[in-house]
Parts: structure tokens; C-alpha cells; sequence
């Protein structure tokens, strides 16, 4: 391979890996199911876990971004009944997914 071919194609392939890696960003649906955040919560029934929508509305014109943010990755209780919700890691949801699902929570 010369280096009128090579150059070109690292490009492209710079430019598709820059438009590939955010395809999940944006899209907090997706992000919610890679975590299994669906398994307990839906958008507007309760299952184990609340609601997104009573989540949306007990938290309606509050700053509760940071707070929603700590308690998915350290896990919490008794805001919405007696069912712990358990830690979520880095693993399972990253931090800019879940900043994206947080704010789709917050306008359900």
C-alpha cells in the first residue's frame, strides 16, 4: 500500500470510528436496556422500581441531576418504598449515558 492510499484511508477510518463511538449517545432508550435499568422501571407503570414518570414528577423543577446520578451508581432506598435499588458501575452504564438517561427520566 503507498501512501496515497494509506493516508486517505486512515482518515476515513478516523472519521467513521468519530461518528461510530457516540451512536449510543443520544439514544438513552438503548443505554437503559445495555444497564437493565427496564428490568425494574418503565416510563409510566410501576414495576419494582418506580416509574419514570413519578420519577420526573416527585423531582419536577428541582436540581436533582448530581443526586439522581449518585444514588444509580451507589444504589439507594426509601425515596419510592421499601425495594433497594442496587449500585449500577461504570460497567453497566457510563457516566455520559448516564447523565443523558437522567435528564430523559426528568422530562417524562
Amino acid at each position: 500500500m503507498n501512501k496515497s492510499t494509506f493516508i486517505p484511508g486512515i482518515l476515513a477510518a478516523m472519521l467513521v470510528g468519530s461518528v461510530a463511538s457516540p451512536a449510543l449517545a443520544g439514544d438513552p432508550q438503548t443505554a437503559m436496556n445495555k444497564a437493565s435499568c427496564t428490568t425494574c422501571h418503565s416510563v409510566d407503570k410501576k414495576m419494582v422500581g418506580p416509574a419514570f414518570k413519578d420519577v420526573a414528577a416527585k423531582y419536577k423543577g428541582q436540581d436533582v441531576n448530581q443526586q439522581l446520578f449518585d444514588k444509580v451508581r451507589k444504589g439507594g432506598k426509601g425515596s419510592f418504598g421499601k425495594i433497594p435499588m442496587p449500585p449500577n458501575s461504570k460497567a453497566a452504564i457510563s457516566d455520559d449515558e448516564l447523565k443523558e438517561v437522567i435528564t430523559f427520566i426528568l422530562k417524562q
